[in-house]
């Protein structure tokens, strides 16, 4: 996997819509799990590829520094070589003065070396650098999206379980709206008033009945006075 397929990969999936995403799914807790599991699998690999990455850049890193670890070494050598030729050619060894000097001749050849193969390596590594350092944000945004989109989820598994429950108890209320049990209440009170209804009916039947009967003795009483009345009226001629 190239630098720049990894850099794409990552920057495409850190700049994914999620609400774009949601808008679209027919089931959004499903497209979320499924996006939960992609980001994930995502992570992991691009996390793994990353890694590598910056290993390979620490590698060149490393040789980078041995390079000028070395030129600076050889440098030193070249160095003291020459003074070591210098100080043989003042003493008057000018054959082991030229040995030296050769010596340090080497000793700069080395040092060029390392020296280019140290500036060779150094814009790699600073394009290296800038690479990681963009895989590492790229990675920092996925990790960001997926804690949204687990938070997402959770918040839409809530509402939904919310709403089935208030779904339920429409449901509820409706069927006890079809099946009214007030009705059955209304017909059962209009039942008792009927019977409180003939109840009364009865008792004022029994009024009117027993009144009847009074009259009766009422009249039964007149009718008795009348008789001795003309029974005394007619005594009192005979007298």
């Amino acid at each position: 996997m190239s630098k720049q397929s990894i850099l794409g990969r990552v920057t495409q999936l850190a700049k994914a819509n999620i609400n774009s995403l949601l808008d679209q799914a027919e089931d959004p807790q499903k497209m979320l799990d499924q996006l939960i599991r992609d980001y994930t699998n995502n992570i992991s690999e691009a996390e793994q590829a990353v890694a590598t990455t910056i290993g390979n850049l620490r590698m060149l890193e490393a040789d980078h520094k041995e390079d000028v670890d070395a030129a600076a070494e050889w440098g030193g050598k070249a160095l003291a070589a020459s003074k070591k030729a210098d100080e043989l050619r003042t003493s008057g060894s000018a054959a082991d003065a030229d040995k030296f000097d050769n010596l340090a001749k080497v000793a700069l050849g080395r040092q060029m070396q390392s020296e280019k193969e140290a500036n060779t390596a150094a814009p790699t590594i600073a394009a290296q650098t800038e690479v990681v350092d963009k895989l590492k944000s790229g990675l920092d945004s996925m990790k960001t999206k997926l804690t949204e989109l687990t938070a997402k989820r959770d918040e839409l598994v809530s509402r939904a379980k919310t709403a089935q429950a208030q779904n339920t108890m429409m449901d509820a209320v409706k069927n006890i709206d079809v099946l009214d049990p007030t009705s059955d209440i209304g017909r059962f009170e209009e039942k008792v008033r009927r019977e409180e209804a003939m109840a009364l009916g009865k008792q004022e039947l029994a009024a009117s009945s027993l009144d009847a009967q009074f009259e009766s003795l009422d009249d039964l009483g007149k009718t008795s006075e009348i008789e001795a009345r003309l029974a005394a009226l007619k005594a009192g001629k005979a007298a």
